[in-house]
């Protein structure tokens, strides 16, 4: 349970504002996260992380000299948007580039891969390591697939001493690959974590038993067993990670370092009384073990569970290893020579600092879009709980509150738009902006895409035709299968995007008038939705966990359909 909280939609930004007050020695708070408070004598490669709240001290507890020099702090178990990776990276850039490292979660692929792009358009050279240690959540074949878990503090440690040493960008991102190839991880739970407000875990495991292969967003195991005793789960957790050497080591005389991960509530006495039995197994395997660290280093709130990740190392990974750092919750050794940033005004956006005008027709098209936003926050406020429901069964849980705070963001940011006189095109461009912002996770970055995808195509001063309308949701379907990589059979929102769309210019090609058309459309979407139930999950965090969501509709699916009946019933009102 987590007991202390305000209003739960502040948890969050709260807790971030509280962690930046209190290690002010470390960090100072931007837009969309933290930097680090102090800088070295010469710049540096800059080091950025980042990822949802509720993992502590993953993300912003590793941020500071040796490790991180940045990080990118989403809403509770929520990506941070693309918007606020870029604001942090800018913040963070001492002038000799950027390496992004995060772990392997769609909505942080997505958003990351978006701000990797903003940047790179000013002129920033940046690149991208995700970390992938996770190894029950995808076989040996499909490495690049498998989440990342407490493997993230082993990669951005290595990452951040490299760009301490002075190493060029080229060098700090090739051994951060290295890094990650040489991490695994393995782990347990005992019971789910609550998220702040809720009544409820995000699952349950039956009493006396344990469930394997967990994700620290409270995605559930793999599989379920009777809890052993902490010997067991120590020769348990041994068992698979040695089956797991990474290519090239010969693990006689290999030295590793083991990390052994508490989740959240399973208390440090615990830990250590497993940690004997692990380092006891590991040097009677033969290995040299180095260094070993044993307490809380990435969590999931009050998660009952632990895990154990082994770091391979060469000369290079264990010098860096035990590089000297300083961070709130990491240290090792002495950093000297730091001084204070200098703290710079950094410009805001705002839907007004658009030129463009528009038409009396574009106007009212713009209207009509904010009318539609705006029913579409109250609709999906309403259906929030139902929506987490239905993503709890194999994902998170998060989908109903990402939607409801994407929604109403959205639906402020048009309204505001508007108010400023805008046309279509910047009223959902603006909204879109906001969606992504502020929804986080994978939901946010689509519907973000969605909305400035379809106001780019009806553009801010033509008048929006039925012709027209079906090029924009092209459009729009277009740009969420290009950025998301999700195609029909996947069981994702595209499954009920798709038929929509295709549904919609097919009426309007056999003549039929914008209700008709997209009555018609909005029914085709809402059995397509429906139909996904009978789907395994083969994309996203529900996809390690496919079999469970049969029988249970994709709840992104479900939401698009239920956005398309409300915009028909703005339509109609319209009409």
């Amino acid at each position: 349970m987590t007991w202390l909280f305000n209003n739960p939609e502040d948890f969050a930004d709260e807790a971030i504002a509280g962690f930046t007050v209190a290690s002010s020695r470390w960090v100072r708070s931007v837009s969309g996260g933290v930097v680090r408070a102090t800088r070295g004598a010469k710049p540096t490669v800059a080091v950025v992380t980042g990822g949802g709240s509720g993992h502590y001290p993953a993300f912003g507890g590793l941020v500071g000299p040796g490790i991180a020099h940045g990080a990118a702090m989403g809403n509770v178990f929520a990506s941070p948007s693309a918007r606020q990776v870029e604001s942090v990276a800018k913040a963070a850039h001492e002038g000799k580039g950027i390496l992004l490292t995060f772990g392997n979660y769609t909505g942080d692929v997505l958003h990351f891969g978006r701000a990797q792009e903003r940047l790179r358009e000013d002129g920033i050279d940046c690149r991208t390591v995700v970390v992938t240690d996770d190894i029950w959540s995808a076989p040996p074949s499909d490495i690049d697939g498998r989440r990342g878990i407490a493997g993230d503090l082993v990669v951005f440690k290595i990452a951040g001493a490299a760009a301490e040493s002075g190493a060029d960008l080229d060098a700090v991102e090739t051994v951060a690959r290295k890094a990650n190839t040489r991490t695994r991880s393995f782990g347990v739970a005992f019971g789910g974590c609550t998220l702040p407000g809720a009544t409820e875990p995000l699952f349950t495991v039956p009493a006396g038993k344990m469930a394997v292969g967990l994700g620290i967003h409270g995605e559930p195991g793999i599989s379920e067993v009777d809890i052993p005793s902490a010997r067991a789960l120590a020769e348990l957790f041994v068992e698979k990670l040695l089956q797991e050497v990474p290519e090239g080591v010969d693990i006689q005389g290999a030295r590793v370092v083991p990390l052994l991960n508490g989740l959240g509530s399973v208390k440090y006495e615990e830990l250590y009384v497993v940690y004997k039995t692990i380092h006891e197994l590991l040097e009677t395997a033969g290995l040299v073990v180095v260094d070993p660290e044993v307490g809380e280093l990435c969590t999931s709130f009050d998660m009952a569970g632990l895990s154990l990740t082994l770091l391979w190392m060469d000369e290079e990974l264990e010098e860096l290893w035990l590089a000297p750092c300083d961070t709130p919750a990491y240290r090792r050794g002495v950093i000297e020579g730091r001084n204070a940033c200098m703290v710079l005004a950094t410009p805001t956006d705002s839907a007004s600092s658009e030129s463009a005008s528009s038409s009396s027709t574009s106007s009212r098209s713009a209207v009509i879009a904010s009318r539609a936003l705006a029913m579409m926050s109250e609709i999906l406020n309403e259906k929030a709980e139902e929506l987490g429901d239905l993503d709890r069964i194999a994902g998170d849980g998060d989908h109903g509150i990402g939607m409801q705070r994407g929604s109403r963001a959205a639906a402020a940011a048009a309204a505001a738009a508007l108010a400023a006189g805008s046309g279509l095109r910047t009223t959902l461009s603006a909204a879109g902006d906001a969606w992504s912002d502020k929804g986080g996770g994978t939901s946010g970055a689509i519907w973000g895409e969605m909305l400035i995808a379809l106001g780019t195509s009806l553009g801010e001063t033509s008048s929006v035709t039925t012709d027209s309308l079906g090029a924009g949701l092209t459009a729009m379907k277009c740009a969420v299968m290009n950025f998301g990589k999700a195609k029909p059979g996947d069981k994702t929102m595209i499954d009920a995007i798709v038929p929509f769309v295709d549904e919609f210019n097919r009426r309007i090609a056999d003549g039929n008038d914008l209700i008709e058309a997209w009555a018609q459309a909005a029914h085709t979407s809402t059995v397509a939705a429906d139909s996904t139930a009978a789907m395994a999950a083969r994309l996203g965090r529900a996809r390690t966990h496919g079999d469970k969501s049969l029988g249970t509709p994709d709840p992104g699916a479900v939401s698009f359909a239920l956005v398309t009946r409300t915009v028909l019933n703005v339509l109609k009102e319209d009409n």
